[in-house]
């Protein structure tokens, strides 16, 4: 019988093969990954508590609760919006997707990880930057624009803010201090 398994802090493409290695050593017929979720059939030797258990220990999660299942969502979708530009707006089609109001989502979100779901969508922001910079493909211009922030100079005293120092001298340090996304909250 196929099913929907939801995992926490699966967040990148590393985990996705983390996680997939670890469904295969279990016996689990894999019918789709993607972030945060795996829909699989067990297999004649698949055992879900060691499942768990082999996940918990490279720092995944299963999620048992409707609550914790829609932060994962939440966060996953923030974070493909990220990706592929779609800031502008982000929070009103966050709650047009997930068929809920802002203050709904923010507040479910703020109770359930201690911050708010403004400051964990500026935290992801501020890391695609950094990513942006290590690249070297985009100015400070254009990486405001990618991101849709309405000035340069808003992003700039945004990432000060963030990371205490700014993107010039990030742009200059040696070693490059980033956060992978499963640690962002």
């Amino acid at each position: 019988m196929q099913e929907t398994i939801y995992i926490k802090n699966m967040v990148c493409n590393r985990c996705i093969a983390s996680v997939l290695d670890i469904f295969n050593a279990e016996d689990y017929v894999v019918e789709s990954v993607e972030l945060g979720k795996v829909i699989a059939t067990k297999g004649a030797k698949s055992s879900f508590k060691n499942l768990s258990k082999m996940l918990t220990q490279i720092g995944f999660e299963v999620i048992a609760n409707k609550t914790d299942t829609l932060i994962e969502q939440l966060k996953v979708a923030i974070i493909h919006k990220i990706e592929n530009g779609e800031t502008a707006h982000i929070f009103q089609a966050l709650a047009k997707e997930f068929g809920k109001t802002e203050t709904a989502l923010s507040k479910l979100f703020s109770k359930s990880e201690g911050v708010t779901l403004e400051k964990y969508t500026i935290n992801l922001k501020i890391e695609k930057v950094k990513e942006y910079i290590q690249l070297g493909q985009l100015n400070f211009s254009e990486i405001a624009y990618s991101l849709n922030y309405k000035t340069s100079s808003h992003l700039a005293r945004q990432f000060k803010t963030v990371t205490g120092m700014s993107m010039s001298d990030y742009k200059n340090l040696e070693n490059w201090d980033r956060k992978t996304l499963d640690q962002i909250v």
